[in-house]
């Protein structure tokens, strides 16, 4: 519990800081993404699957 309030208290005293200067220093700028036209996120790239599919097994006792 002591160690559970020590690290509580440090990142409680961390973020308050950083709450109190952010108007001194400002925001950090955001990052962008650049566009990329030729990867498609929809389709993802297939796979090569090597062995037997993976089946569950759901009676124990039957093997």
């Amino acid at each position: 519990m002591f160690l559970l309030g020590a690290v509580t208290l440090c990142c409680a005293i961390v973020a308050g800081t950083l709450a109190l200067l952010e108007p001194v220093f400002g925001r950090a700028p955001e990052r962008q993404v650049a566009e990329s036209k030729s990867a498609d996120v929809a389709a993802p790239p297939e796979v090569r699957v090597v062995g037997a599919p993976f089946v569950p097994n759901v009676k124990p006792r039957e093997r």
